[in-house]
């Protein structure tokens, strides 16, 4: 995803990161950008509703990154929840299946 993302977007870097149980997590995302220069960070929250990851804990290393690195702007998108163009996903999801598109319902 964020190969994809940096292809189309145009953006000098893009790191995922995650809250927990991945690497690398959000700090160590930061580090790696602030290592190359880079002194603007959009967080994109790649969460699919408002849970406690996005109202307290997001947040809160939100606030002791920027508190980190007081030269480097960060910024917190919103969430996917509700962006129009997450129904046009499920949508065509939803017409994959239904029209018996391989691949559309397997999972592994």
């Amino acid at each position: 995803m964020a190969a994809q993302l940096a292809r189309r977007s145009g953006y000098e870097a893009v790191e995922t990161a995650f809250l927990e149980a991945g690497r690398p997590d959000l700090r160590g995302a930061v580090e790696i950008l602030a290592s190359h220069g880079i002194q603007q960070v959009i967080v994109i929250p790649y969460f699919l509703t408002l849970g406690m990851h996005l109202q307290r804990d997001l947040p809160r290393l939100v606030r002791e990154l920027r508190a980190g690195h007081p030269g480097m702007e960060i910024q917190v998108t919103a969430p996917l929840d509700g962006h129009p163009a997450l129904i046009d996903a499920l949508v065509g999801r939803a017409r994959e299946a239904s029209e018996g598109i391989a691949g559309a319902g397997e999972t592994d």
